[in-house]
């Protein structure tokens, strides 16, 4: 199995999420006691979360671009940027190194387009849902995206911020979140896009008519799947030593 660099920490709560998934889809697919050969960076959010307030984009890339080089470094053959908003960087953070960057878009319209549907609502960020790096990339995978209203994108975005990446779930939010996805789906939306990887903490299947894509959920399976491309599995019930 090729092992997989994860640019995580933002936020934590969704990171370990991520851990959870590659080990769960390794172990799917190899059978016994495999887990998913990882190297995980984890950066301070709150750093983070302060150059986002402040447009400081760039410094915001040269952080990422730091840990995709020590991931490089540490043997790392691909590379996950574990959240939806700071794929706004990718470029930047695909640029610093010589191993893969898989796209957390691309993973995410891969899925939808399986699925069948084509016209679907993106809740994330106020930076995920209003800027072109990600809705436009959806878009250029031949998707129909839409956004709430400036209400609906105030809440959702607040809510991700204030409530769950501080690992706080609260009924009443999940309420306002099915409003919000009502809202969207009367517009036309055949399916949502849970544009930020906290939002699984929130909503899932069942708290939609329609389906629901969980973003953090498809980036792992893709990269266990990138990861395990042409290995071997001679013996599955046998572990293997990592």
């Amino acid at each position: 199995m090729k092992t997989i660099g994860l640019i995580g920490g933002m936020s934590w709560e969704s990171t370990a999420e991520y851990y959870r998934f590659l080990n769960e889809f390794t172990r799917d697919r190899l059978g016994g006691l495999h887990s998913a050969r990882c190297v995980l960076y984890s950066v301070d959010f709150a750093e983070i979360e302060q150059l986002q307030v402040q447009g400081r984009w760039a410094d915001a890339g040269e952080i990422l671009a730091v840990a995709a080089q020590s991931l490089e470094a540490a043997g790392a053959d691909l590379m996950l940027i574990c959240t939806n908003t700071m794929h706004k960087v990718a470029d930047v953070v695909e640029a610093s190194v010589s191993i893969p960057l898989l796209h957390l878009a691309d993973a995410t319209a891969d899925a939808v387009r399986a699925s069948g549907l084509r016209r679907v609502g993106l809740l994330g960020t106020a930076f995920t849902m209003e800027q072109d790096f990600y809705r436009g990339r959806l878009e250029a995978g031949g998707l129909d995206v839409s956004i709430p209203d400036p209400e609906g994108r105030a809440l959702v975005h607040r809510v991700i911020y204030e409530e769950l990446c501080l690992g706080i779930v609260r009924d009443e939010s999940r309420t306002a979140y099915q409003e919000v996805i009502k809202d969207l789906i009367a517009a036309g939306a055949e399916g949502i896009i849970l544009g930020c990887t906290e939002i699984e903490l929130l909503i899932g299947p069942g708290d939609s008519p329609v389906p629901v894509f969980a973003t953090a959920r498809l980036h792992a399976e893709a990269a266990v799947e990138a990861a395990l491309s042409g290995a071997r599995n001679d013996n599955p019930t046998r572990p293997a030593c990592h």
